[in-house]
């Protein structure tokens, strides 16, 4: 099927008219994929899953919902549901003074939409900032809701990438310069800090 007559699902405009697509939220990170990123970051915590996908044995799903947790002191892996990315975009930064690592997985063709305008565009790979962007090569495919493994249909027409929150020496960061670019702002200086931030950047 071409690209063209694809039909994007959990977009913005679809979820207004349907509702979220479960069947799409729900799609779970493949294991062998996941374990190269375990070992390279150290996870202890997956912050949105469910009985049936979690990746770590601590995991929050949505009964305990990760939105409304702390993540004070964990090392965050995040495959947050496709139709919500700002909220999770704002609890990431909200915690991210707090949590040593971070780690969101969200699709890489959402670059036009309001919630990354927000919360990524104006602060990933800047100096002073502890937000960095990784784009994934190829295209991933991921596990449907009620399966084991991947299926053959399962590789979304997007690539993903990681967007990655991380206060620590090997990026070149100590604990005294922990501040955050200032909100809407273009310098790569360091001028805001933590919750001052946070309460310029407002909702989606």
């Amino acid at each position: 099927m071409g690209l063209s007559r694809y039909k994007a699902r959990n977009h913005p405009q679809q979820v207004r008219v349907r509702g979220v697509d479960d069947a799409t939220d729900n799609r779970a990170t493949p294991p062998e994929w996941f374990a190269e990123m375990h070992a390279r970051f150290d996870f202890t915590l997956d912050a949105a899953a469910s009985s049936e996908n979690h990746k770590l044995p601590r995991f929050f799903d949505r009964t305990t919902n990760g939105l409304e947790q702390s993540w004070s002191g964990e090392r965050i892996w995040c495959n947050p549901p496709f139709s919500d990315l700002g909220s999770w975009a704002q609890k990431a930064w909200r915690e991210a003074s707090q949590a040593p690592l971070i780690v969101l997985l969200v699709p890489a063709n959402r670059t036009e939409q309001a919630w990354w305008h927000q919360y990524i565009e104006p602060y990933r790979d800047r100096v002073g900032s502890p937000l960095r962007v990784e784009f994934i090569r190829n295209r991933r495919r991921f596990i449907a809701a009620g399966n084991a493994e991947v299926q053959a249909n399962e590789r979304p027409p997007f690539g993903v990438c990681l967007l990655i929150w991380q206060w620590a020496v090997e990026v070149g960061l100590s604990n005294s310069t922990r501040s955050l670019p200032e909100a809407g702002g273009s310098s790569t200086r360091p001028r805001a800090h933590g919750s001052d931030l946070f309460s310029e950047v407002g909702d989606v």
